[in-house]
């Protein structure tokens, strides 16, 4: 059965730095195109960023420039490197295959509080 467990999110003030990482079980992160999705209070799940078989990454306007994502395939991790952190960056953080939709597996999600 496959499982995400997301951690490292917590309270940041604007402009600070957090990261982010999920552990798969059951799914091996280097076979698919994976990616990070968060939703905000009161909002749908929208992408925050992914990464493509061969490593090429994707982001949204609002988290290009400011977010990295990568992946270590030998210790099977996705990472989420987010810099300049804004409050509306603030929500629930989650892994998932590219495609993933509100019927697939979801991990608990990370929690991002960005506010001063």
């Amino acid at each position: 059965q496959v499982q995400f467990v997301e951690s490292g999110g917590g309270l940041v003030e604007p402009g600070g730095s957090l990261r982010l990482s999920c552990e798969p079980s059951g799914f091996t992160l280097d076979y698919y195109a994976v990616a990070w999705f968060r939703q905000a209070p009161g909002k749908e799940r929208e992408l925050a960023a992914a990464i493509r078989l061969g490593g090429v990454a994707n982001y949204p306007t609002a988290t290009k420039g400011r977010f990295t994502i990568s992946r270590d395939n030998e210790k099977n991790t996705l990472s989420l490197q987010m810099d300049n952190l804004k409050p509306e960056d603030t929500g629930v953080y989650y892994c998932n295959v590219l495609w993933a939709d509100s019927d697939s597996t979801w991990g608990q999600g990370t929690r991002v509080t960005v506010s001063s």
